[in-house]
């Protein structure tokens, strides 16, 4: 079985980073979770996480996930994330990657929306490696039908992802939030006030 974590081990020095290094958190029972954690690194941005097979599939977004159907979030795939992240906040230290302060902007539950062209039922994993996957968030603060959709992919190019909203239920005309005036759902701490206390 491929160790889909091997990325995201490689990348880190476990020594002199508070990130988890996984491997000992079961998938959840019933629905499978969501998290979206704001990062001030390099760039700010949104990483949006999906629990899938047992790993968090994960995706860059710069402008945040957003409520507005009209809205198309450039999302940029990222290395698998282990279970243990969806509970990660605090500061990466400098010189590490990705270093900067995390803050849990939402988080939650999902149910899988995605079918094949007949309509039938289709595992997110599939639906994922086919390139579109639709899904139904319950978070704190993003409720509703959302789809990525994968937009390049191909030798020699960088893959890239679509992170768009469905109409109906949890939509909205606002976007999303000012990072630095965003709060985490855990704690109710900004970015400052986290990287404050840290």
């Amino acid at each position: 079985m491929k160790d889909t974590l091997a990325e995201y081990h490689r990348r880190r020095d476990f020594a002199r980073t508070a990130e988890p290094e996984g491997g000992r958190t079961t998938p959840s029972e019933g629905r499978p979770s969501f998290v979206v954690q704001l990062h001030d690194a390099t760039a700010m941005h949104f990483d949006f996480r999906l629990e899938v097979d047992g790993v968090l599939k994960s995706w860059a977004v710069p402008k945040g996930p957003s409520r507005n159907p009209h809205d198309k979030r450039l999302a940029m795939p990222t290395e698998d994330h282990p279970l243990e992240y969806r509970d990660f906040e605090g500061v990466i230290a400098d010189g590490g990657y990705g270093a900067g302060t995390v803050i849990v902007w939402d988080e939650g539950t999902y149910r899988n929306l995605s079918t094949d062209r007949a309509g039938r039922d289709l595992p997110l994993a599939d639906a994922l490696e086919r390139g579109h996957a639709s899904f139904h968030l319950y978070g704190h603060k993003l409720h509703g039908g959302y789809s990525l959709t994968r937009i390049r992919h191909g030798a020699g190019e960088r893959e890239a992802w679509l992170l768009v909203k469905h109409a109906g239920s949890g939509a909205a005309a606002d976007g999303t939030t000012d990072p630095a005036r965003a709060r985490s759902v855990r704690t109710g701490h900004t970015l400052r006030q986290t990287r404050d206390a840290a």
